[in-house]
């Protein structure tokens, strides 16, 4: 660069100021409405027993690891299931239980399928893993299994392809609130 060259530059950017920027990140935004915070908490406390009864470990039949798991409901479009079946459809929500125990996964669960519900969210995906290498493999996707058909908000669901977990993750399609 010419000498010319920058003392056109230092004139032209003579009266210029560095913008100043925050040095903390905002994780929440701020004024968070507590009587919102309650009023969650409490739906998510409420569970109800006609739909928490059969959500159990005891009514579980265990599924293979390698298993893939599937399951429509009467008047669910053929099409619709294969785009969910070939994970065509966006997902809208998901949720990851790796790692948790049984009943922490099934208020997870109830939980993650009402809120789709209140969201108009349509197409979700849940993450449960194989449970390979394990003593008693496949406990959660056994739960996943057992649990879907017994909510009637869960309309369909199939194991996902393996781009969003392969057989241990899987496509829920959910009832729409205007149904």
């Amino acid at each position: 660069m010419s000498d010319d060259d920058l003392d056109l530059f230092r004139s032209t950017m003579g009266d210029v100021k560095p913008i100043k920027a925050e040095t903390k990140v905002r994780l929440r935004p701020e004024g968070v409405d507590k009587e919102v915070l309650r009023t969650r908490r409490e739906a998510a406390q409420s569970i109800d027993d006609s739909v928490s009864g059969p959500l159990s470990v005891d009514h579980v039949q265990q599924v293979d690891a390698q298993a893939t798991l599937s399951f429509m409901r009467t008047g669910i479009q053929h099409g619709l299931f294969k785009k969910l079946r070939q994970g065509l459809l966006p997902m809208e929500a998901q949720v990851d239980l790796h790692g948790m125990t049984v009943e922490a996964a099934r208020s997870i669960v109830l939980e993650f399928i009402r809120d789709c519900c209140q969201h108009e969210v349509r197409f979700a995906l849940i993450t449960h893993g194989k449970g390979e290498g394990r003593t008693q493999p496949a406990i959660l996707k056994s739960c996943i299994n057992s649990w879907l058909p017994q909510l009637p908000d869960v309309l369909a669901f199939h194991s996902a392809q393996s781009r969003h977990g392969g057989l241990g993750a899987t496509y829920v399609l959910i009832r729409s609130s205007k149904s």
